[in-house]
């Protein structure tokens, strides 16, 4: 089933925090292994303190699914601890992918 459907969350860690919002999302892939209709998923860092997560899926349904499940639900635990700000979460059309062989 092709990806046609995005998340895209941006997460900034409070000082000193850091390490813990980088264990954390590594923790994550063990609750998304459960979630079927979660195709892909990435945690990321893109500097000292910004972060993020990519999760793509075929449609709606799983996206609505997702949206709903564990990984949010910790994500409102752990951000008045870990997170400087809300995070950024944007909803995203998937355009092309490649996967490797």
């Amino acid at each position: 089933m092709p990806l046609k459907l995005g998340v895209l969350a941006l997460l900034t860690a409070k000082p000193g925090k850091e390490a813990e919002l980088a264990a954390f999302l590594n923790a994550g892939r063990g609750i998304v292994e459960d979630e079927a209709g979660t195709q892909v998923w990435y945690a990321f860092q893109v500097d000292h303190a910004t972060f993020g997560i990519f999760d793509a899926f075929a449609d709606e349904d799983a996206r609505k699914a997702h949206l709903t499940g564990r990984v949010p639900a910790a994500l409102s635990e752990i951000r008045p601890e870990l997170l400087a700000a809300d995070p950024d979460i944007r909803m995203v059309d998937v355009l092309a992918v490649k996967h490797a062989a």
